[in-house]
């Protein structure tokens, strides 16, 4: 995935401000402006449109896991240089504090059915021999399902079942 339709995505499903999300941004240590985040929000086709690299999105999330868990006693741990699909889908079970059931119920709000055991793949170690790389639909259907989540219904889901109806009668 793209890391601004993440960006975007994480914004959008907890409504966060431009100064909130700067301020996630600060709790990681990312100094980051308004202009920055609003160059990174902006749709690929606008000419003003910046791409958010893997230590800009690793550092949001990580500030993200500060701002929702709090930060550990001692040394912080570097932010990667590099991300996944699977170190990003991590870190928002992190900074959600969310079990594998909360993700399987996610999961299922967005119509993907994943057993807790398969899921559990998606956070073991590149080298285990059960690891198992999260796709970029994997990653796009929990994103949707915390949106329905923490937003409600969205106006596509709305008009699906309005369309639904329509046909009914």
């Amino acid at each position: 995935m793209i890391n601004n339709d993440i960006l975007r995505s994480i914004r959008y499903t907890f409504d966060y401000s431009d100064l909130k999300m700067v301020a996630i941004f600060g709790l990681a240590g990312l100094p980051v402006t308004r202009d920055d985040l609003g160059r990174w929000l902006k749709k690929e086709d606008d000419p003003a449109f910046q791409h958010c690299g893997d230590t800009q999105l690793a550092g949001f999330l990580d500030g993200l896991i500060y701002e929702r868990r709090g930060q550990k006693e001692g040394s912080q741990p570097q932010t990667e240089k590099r991300l996944t699909n699977n170190s990003i889908f991590k870190k928002l079970k992190i900074a959600l504090d969310l079990k594998s059931s909360d993700i399987v119920e996610i999961l299922d709000l967005a119509d993907l059915n994943v057993g807790e055991h398969e899921l559990s793949a998606f956070f073991r170690r590149p080298g285990h021999k059960h690891y198992r790389l999260c796709r970029d639909q994997i990653l796009r259907n929990f994103l949707k399902g915390l949106q329905l989540k923490y937003r409600g219904q969205t106006s596509t889901v709305t008009h699906k079942a309005e369309i639904a109806t329509e046909t009914i009668w």
